[in-house]
Order: structure tokens, then C-alpha cells, then sequence
């Protein structure tokens, strides 16, 4: 942090207001959360619509604090990024941005960084790792004093490189304002979000908002297969990059074979074996491979490090039952998500059992809970639908409206189970051995929120029990 900092320096040329305190007055620490301010602080209070941070302008007063800012976001940003002193500009920062293989690919490239003798930070949805110090997350795409604060003490910590998630709310509210990313990464994109994004050009419009903003000397790298890899980076000032599994791109791959044990992939021309499945997550090698070499690393050693590499948690995250019966939790919870798995492992299963346990999340899109129950009949061999964080909407509608997506024909392979657990139970006793058993939509969460209510649900332990009481 700048030591010294004037609250008139850290509002320079932004649209602040100072509502107490002095401009000359030394800013020693930022909080934006009236609950935690402490003696001493410069309390930022938000400009909101349903609410506004004035109003909590005199709690923090109360509570000792020496200034308060009114700004939004994008000032909350700036003066974030000026704070902590630029820490984005002293290591190299990678965001990726798409609807899937966000978590993944940032955690792969974690860790293959470290393989490659690195240090590294992590900013994703399942935790933030300043180095090998592990810290819990709470969004996809944190607040920006949190950003600067975690990329401040990875700085410190030594750490070259930062991988991050950038989620098109995130953009939208500004959180990576002020950033200075090296490389940026797009994916794919689907629908998604829809509930607050409103329609799929606003999402687009979001995402490719972050390609926008790079500046001419960072990397894009796109995936070109998907129809709007190309339309994310048409306004770029950064260098461009493809990659594809399926046309001419800078970087290519293919699957050679699959099985539930591993992939034969080629990369560039290069042949190794992955423990990881499926064509999603060739996708996900290629993005994190193409990122290594554009930023400087030898082929050769990042195709030696990627051969080590294990699926992160709740992502094809395996379970080996009884009687030959494989259970599977994954992230899965958008319609292509779930496709990619059900494919996946319809692939590699043979002529195995498939039965899919899956939900969809309530106040929050609901034009894809039809679509969901179309990619789990066409795929699927038995398939029951169940809870999954419904929020304040009722569950039993939320599985009707799911429901309205089967054929008359998939009656006789579709349960109704409300209760996550006896639906789990009844997936694992039920189906036939050698059956895999996939839970969709959990994945890595630990928890349910029914109500305004997060109640803890962790469904490794669910299956654990199920297998110690059969």
C-alpha cells in the first residue's frame, strides 16, 4: 500500500466526494462495509440504487472511522488499485472469462505454473491461494479492494504470476476496473446469468467488455470454435491468439482416445495422456497450454507439466462405489455444461448405465431448466430430479418446470425426488451395478441455500454414508 497516501490523492481525477473528514488526512486503510470499519479507517460509501452507502455513513463515524468517500464502483476501483499501488502492474495477471471451464482452467494453470517452478496466486470461485496459503472465496469475481488487497500480498508474497476469474457481473460492477491483466482468456459462452444480465447480448456485451479494455500489451486468446470467440476480440487493442480442437488455429488439439481412467490427446503435433476426460476439458489443456507458450514457456516442458495435472475439485471429481458403480460430482449446472459431462460420459461408459441427479437453481434463470431436461433424456438412462439451492422459490415448482422439458416418452425413466439426499440414496441403491452415477450442480459447493438460509450439504459425505450403510 502507498504509505503516506492523502485521501486528496487517492480521489484524484475521480468522481468522489469527500462527506467528512480532511483531504490532506493520511489514509492508513479502506473499507467499503460499514459492519467492519474500524478506528481509523476511510469508510467508501457506495452509490446504490435499492441501497445507498450514505446511509451508513454515520455508523462508521460512530465506529471511529477518520473519512468517508462517496464514489461507485468505478471510483471504488480506481482508488482500490491506487491503495495498494498498482499491485496488478508488478506481477503478470491472467483473467479468463466464458461461461464454462472458468475454475478449471485457472486451477490448472496454477498449478501447472508451480510444476514449472513459478510462484503463483489463484482468484477463482472455489478459493484464493496467495502462493501455497489457501483463503476462502465468497464470489466468482471478488470485490476490488479485496482484488488488490489479495494481489498486494502476493506482490509481497514474491508471486510472478496471478490466475483469475473474471465473470461477466464482475465487469459489469466494475471489480476489475483498474487492472493491468497481461493475458486475457475467453472460452465459450452460453446462456448463463440471464437473470441479472437480462438478455444474451447484455451477457455478450459484458464479457467482451473485458477483451475491450486490454491494452496493446497483453495477450487474447480465444477459442475460435466457439461462434463468438471471434466477436470477443474484433475491438481488442491486445495481440490475438486461437486455439481450436476442431479448425486451423494458432493452436490445435485433438482426442485421440478416452477412457474413465485418462485422455490421449495431441497438441500442436505433440502426443500425451491426461487424466483428465472429455472434449470440454481438452478445450480447457489447450487454453492453459497456449497460455504457457505465449507467455514464454518451452512446449515441450509445459506438455511434460500438463501430463500431471488432476481435474479441479467438483469437476468430474469420481467416487468408486460397490458393486462396479462409479459415482460422479460435477459442477455442471447450465445446459452445455451438463451436455459436455453427459456426452463425456456416455463416451467412455460404453454401453453402461447412466443415471443423472440434477436440479436447477431457483431466482435465477429459469429458461434453462426445460433445456437441461432435454440434454438429461436425450443422454441419460435413468435420471431423477431433485433440489438444488432453491432459494426463496418453491422446489416442488421448480422440478415442475423442469419437468415440462421431458417427452411423454421419458415418463417411464424420469423420478420426481425433492429431498436431495433420498434422491442420492435412491441413484446409488437402484441402479444396476456397473452403473455411473452422475449429482450435477453441486460440484465443489458444501452447501444448500433454501430460504435466505445456507444450510451446510456436502454431497461426498452423502455418498460416503450411503456406501458405509449398504
Amino acid at each position: 500500500m502507498h504509505t503516506g497516501m492523502k485521501i486528496s490523492d487517492l480521489t484524484y481525477k475521480t468522481n468522489a466526494t469527500l462527506l467528512f473528514g480532511e483531504d490532506s488526512g493520511e489514509v492508513l486503510s479502506l473499507c467499503c462495509d460499514s459492519r467492519k470499519v474500524r478506528e481509523g479507517d476511510v469508510f467508501i460509501a457506495l452509490k446504490g440504487t435499492a441501497v445507498d452507502g450514505k446511509q451508513f455513513v454515520e455508523d462508521a463515524r460512530a465506529k471511529g472511522a477518520a473519512a468517508a468517500i462517496y464514489t461507485d464502483r468505478a471510483g471504488l476501483a480506481i482508488m482500490a488499485d491506487r491503495f495498494y499501488d498498482h499491485p496488478s502492474g508488478k506481477l503478470r495477471l491472467v483473467g479468463i472469462t466464458g461461461t464454462n471451464g472458468k475454475t478449471t482452467t485457472v486451477t490448472l494453470l496454477y498449478h501447472l505454473f508451480r510444476r514449472l517452478g513459478y510462484e503463483c496466486g489463484l482468484l477463482s470461485t472455489i478459493a484464493n491461494y496467495v502462493g501455497t496459503t489457501r483463503l476462502e472465496t465468497t464470489n466468482t469475481t471478488a470485490d476490488p479492494l479485496t482484488i488488490n488487497q489479495l494481489l498486494a500480498q502476493m506482490v509481497e508474497r514474491g508471486c510472478q504470476f496471478c490466475f483469475m476469474e473474471v465473470s461477466s457481473i464482475g465487469v459489469d460492477q466494475h471489480r476489475v476496473d483498474a487492472l493491468e491483466f497481461a493475458v486475457g482468456i475467453f472460452s465459450n459462452l452460453t446462456h448463463d446469468h440471464l437473470d441479472y444480465h437480462g438478455t444474451f447480448a447484455e451477457y455478450l456485451r459484458c464479457k467482451k467488455a473485458f477483451f475491450d479494455s486490454l491494452p496493446s500489451s497483453a495477450v487474447a486468446i480465444t477459442n475460435i470454435d466457439d461462434r463468438n470467440g471471434s466477436v470477443m476480440v474484433q475491438n481488442t487493442k491486445a495481440r490475438v491468439v486461437t486455439y481450436s480442437c476442431h479448425s486451423i488455429a494458432d493452436h490445435s488439439c485433438k482426442v485421440m482416445e478416452q477412457t474413465m481412467e485418462g485422455s490421449l490427446l495431441e497438441i500442436d503435433g505433440v502426443e500425451f495422456w491426461s487424466t483428465l476426460i472429455g472434449e470440454h476439458n481438452a478445450y480447457n489443456l489447450l487454453a492453459i497450454y497456449s497460455t504457457a507458450v505465449e507467455m514464454g514457456a518451452e512446449r515441450q516442458e509445459v506438455i511434460v507439466a500438463m501430463s500431471a495435472l488432476k481435474e479441479a475439485p467438483g469437476r468430474l471429481e469420481t467416487i468408486h462405489g460397490k458393486d462396479g458403480k462409479t459415482i460422479v460430482i460435477d459442477y455442471a449446472h447450465t445446459p452445455d455444461a451438463l451436455e459436455n459431462v453427459l456426452k463425456t460420459l456416455r463416451k467412455v461408459c460404453h454401453d453402461g448405465q447412466i443415471v443423472c441427479v440434477f436440479g436447477c437453481g431457483g431466482d435465477r434463470d429459469r429458461t434453462k431448466r426445460p433445456e437441461m431436461a432435454q440434454i438429461a433424456e436425450k443422454y441419460a438412462d435413468s435420471i431423477i430430479v431433485t433440489s438444488d439451492n432453491s432459494r426463496t422459490e418453491s422446489t416442488q415448482a421448480i422440478i415442475e418446470e423442469i419437468c415440462t422439458g421431458f417427452s411423454p416418452a421419458a415418463a417411464s425413466k424420469v423420478l420426481r425426488i425433492a429431498d436431495k439426499k433420498k434422491a442420492i440414496r435412491a441413484a446409488m441403491m437402484f441402479s444396476k451395478p456397473g452403473a455411473t452415477i452422475l449429482l450435477a450442480g453441486k460440484g465443489h459447493e458444501n452447501y444448500q441455500i433454501i430460504g435466505t438460509e445456507k444450510l451446510h450439504f456436502d454431497e461426498r459425505e452423502i455418498v460416503e454414508e450411503v456406501l458405509k450403510s449398504c
